[in-house]
């Protein structure tokens, strides 16, 4: 809901934690793994779906199902184009992409 980040964030945290100790090193967190994802692995990435949500119609979808739909939709269209590894790698200065490997960035924002 919005105006609630801090609850996603705690309740989200303990869930992450989980995965990352149950999947090991089959999955990469991305950026905080570094920005190349290695072939043969998943990738687990912060996306803000607001980024796109209005370039898809909503089709009678809730908002938790548009925001699910537009981020899928968008990376097909990303990956179909091959502009996703522009996103992947996102031009930043090197004590900001040293600064974002720490606290995390956003998948789609370049």
């Amino acid at each position: 809901m919005p105006g609630s980040v801090a609850k996603s964030s705690h309740a989200g945290l303990p869930w992450l934690r989980q995965l990352r100790q149950r999947l090991g090193d089959r999955v990469h967190w991305w950026p905080f793994d570094g920005w190349t994802i290695p072939a043969g692995k998943s990738a687990l990435a912060e996306v803000y779906p607001s980024l796109w949500s209005r370039s898809f119609p909503h089709e009678g979808r809730t908002p938790d199902q548009h925001d699910a739909f537009v981020i899928a939709a968008w990376l097909r269209q990303v990956d179909g184009d091959d502009s996703l590894a522009a996103y992947l790698q996102p031009s930043l200065p090197s004590d900001e992409a040293a600064f974002a490997s720490v606290e995390g960035w956003i998948l789609g924002v370049r």
